[in-house]
């Protein structure tokens, strides 16, 4: 069994060593490449009305100057208004096309983003709806909501607006600085030459947000993660006075968010300034040596007012750019998470050559079994067990004994690290995964109900289940007489985790849906937990109906639900101590009939 490591993936890090990073930075671009393929004729559009509205806009200042230096001589000396008529329809048609095309740029853009944003939000509920248990059990359900929410939202903010930013702004200076040259090659050196101080300026904001963002991520994560773990948790929170603690914890995380939120916003207090010296610096140079120019006859006063124009123009751009490297630095950060999430493997997979078992009896065996969480934390040496078909197997034994364990690997939860697990001499490993669900089925002390109607609930065991037959499932389990008192019967809406029913309540319905499922093979994971001692004598005959022809394993630490198994199976440390049927177990002066005396003097 391979173990997922979440740490190099999809787990919230900010101390990447440089090799790290390099591999995090390819696997984000590969995620980018995959999510933008499907929509590259869009953005070849975009990209193409955005370079036409672009030049349209770079043209105004040289239009200014013509103006200047030609047309208006002409009106003024020989009364020629033609140039300067030309000139201002051309600068009006240049302008409103423009204008025209950047609104129809935003659309395109729009829809691009939309398009990008809804294929990732689906892939990442899809893939972590594939990942294996495993995955789950490590990685807390408020990273996930993280991942869903907040840093989708991040990189919404920067396809929305910082990438525009940054293609646009880049184009415009680009143009602006190609226009200049063209019209005064003088003034387009100086803001060259002024491009060192300004990509020294660029790349310090660059490596320093890049810390500050990747920082930002990390802890906005933490911030979400204890929010959802305490309000998930409240119960125990309530019970055990722990508001006071987490108060603390939380107003912890929140301080830290609060100065790696204030670092980023002096780096850019620092950066902004900066720009507009090296701006300021660079209008000054080209009006001083323009105007020595324009005295010297060399140069003409409005080729002069044209090359400020672009040289301000050059300028005010890099501020988007810089708001493009303030949504980068935090949307790069959220996709590294994001292409963790996505880069995770099941670590148990589906078979790529899988085996069909139509119809299953339900025998259940253990070769040679080794398993363990880790490499250091064996649960199961060398496990060998048979359950034949049709038998009522109760396991018990200590907390650790490796019982739920047991249960996972016949679930295929989780598979072993050494030898087999098979149903009717099939490896589970091979087995059509539609045929394993359909053959066994696990019923946990949870008992978890979604969203939606008491029918709907039931019918997970059969999803095209007739009303009828649901209905027959119910009152196999004793759970059809309390959901007929209910407002509406089996339409009522039991809301999120079943708001509207007791925890018991939860457990028969939950009883309703495996019985509705019909499997060969049959769990109950500490399933009769939630039950007070009333409800679970209620039950004991829907028990009896509920495993009756099929092969039932039974984790229960009552020992009143043990006593309808066939077998007992007493375990420790992963082995199989006592093994025998319940009666001859506690006549016996084993391990189970110690627990069993116990059991009864605590009944009196």
């Amino acid at each position: 069994m391979s173990t997922t490591v979440v740490g190099t993936s999809g787990e919230d890090r900010s101390d990447y060593t440089r090799e790290e990073s390099r591999a995090v930075r390819r696997r984000s671009l590969r995620l980018l490449g995959s999510l933008i393929s499907p929509v590259r004729w869009q953005l070849v559009l975009a990209a193409v009305v955005l370079v036409v509205s672009t030049v349209l806009r770079v043209i105004g200042p040289a239009l200014i100057a013509f103006g200047l230096n030609n047309a208006l001589p002409a009106a003024v000396e020989r009364m020629d208004w033609m140039p300067t008529i030309l000139v201002v329809a051309v600068y009006l048609v240049s302008a409103l096309g423009g204008a025209a095309l950047i609104g129809w740029y935003v659309v395109v853009a729009a829809r691009l983003t939309q398009a990008v944003l809804l294929d990732l939000r689906k892939r990442i509920f899809l893939h972590t709806q594939r990942l294996s248990l495993e995955f789950h059990e490590s990685y807390t359900s408020g990273r996930i909501i993280s991942r869903q929410t907040s840093d989708l939202d991040t990189i919404r903010e920067l396809l929305d607006g910082g990438l525009n930013e940054l293609v646009s702004g880049i184009l415009y200076g680009g143009f602006t600085l190609i226009a200049l040259l063209l019209l005064d090659w003088q003034s387009g050196l100086i803001v060259v030459a002024m491009g060192l101080p300004l990509y020294v300026l660029m790349r310090w904001f660059y490596r320093s947000s890049q810390v500050a963002y990747r920082e930002s991520r990390v802890v906005s994560a933490k911030v979400i993660v204890k929010f959802v773990e305490t309000m998930t948790g409240i119960r125990a929170v309530k019970a055990f006075r722990k508001e006071p603690r987490n108060d603390g914890e939380f107003s912890g995380l929140a301080s830290d968010y609060r100065e790696v939120n204030m670092r980023t916003i002096r780096l850019f207090g620092a950066f902004e300034p900066g720009l507009m010296a090296v701006a300021s610096v660079s209008i000054a140079l080209v009006v001083l040596w323009g105007g020595i120019r324009v005295a010297d006859g060399a140069l003409a006063i409005g080729t002069l007012l044209a090359a400020v124009l672009y040289v301000r123009n050059f300028f005010s751009p890099l501020q988007e750019v810089a708001f493009f490297l303030n949504s980068y630095q935090s949307a790069t950060a959220a996709l590294e998470k994001v292409s963790g999430v996505l880069e995770e493997e099941p670590t148990v997979p589906d078979p790529t050559d899988p085996v069909d078992l139509w119809t299953a009896r339900g025998t259940v065996t253990f070769d040679h079994v080794s398993f363990g969480y880790s490499k250091d934390r064996l649960i199961l040496p060398d496990f060998s067990l048979e359950i034949p078909a049709g038998e009522t197997v109760a396991l018990v034994g200590t907390t650790g004994a490796g019982k739920s364990t047991l249960a996972k690997l016949v679930s295929r939860f989780y598979d072993p690290t050494q030898g087999s697990v098979s149903l009717d001499g099939v490896d589970l490993r091979r087995l059509h995964p539609k045929d394993l669900r359909r053959a066994i089925v696990m019923v946990t002390q949870e008992a978890y109900l979604f969203s939606g109607t008491v029918a709907d609930n039931i019918s997970l065991g059969k999803p095209d289940a007739t009303l009828d037959e649901i209905r027959a499932a119910a009152r196999a389990v004793g759970a059809d007489a309390f959901i007929e008192r209910l407002p509406d019967g089996y339409d009522t809406d039991v809301n999120k985790r079943g708001g509207r029913v007791s925890a018991g309540q939860r457990q028969l319905i939950s009883f309703a849906r495996a019985f509705l499922a019909n499997p060969a093979v049959l769990i109950l994971d500490e399933a009769t937990a939630s039950l007070d001692i009333p409800s679970e004598r209620m039950i004991q005959e829907a028990l009896q109906t509920l495993l009756a022809d099929r092969t039932a394993i039974i984790i229960a630490h009552r020992l009143s639900t043990v006593a309808i198994a066939d077998r007992v199976l007493v375990m420790e440390h992963g082995r199989i101590i006592e093994d025998d049927a319940p009666e001859t177990l506690i006549a016996g002066t084993g391990k189970f009939a110690q627990l069993h005396a116990a059991w009864r003097e605590s009944l009196v």
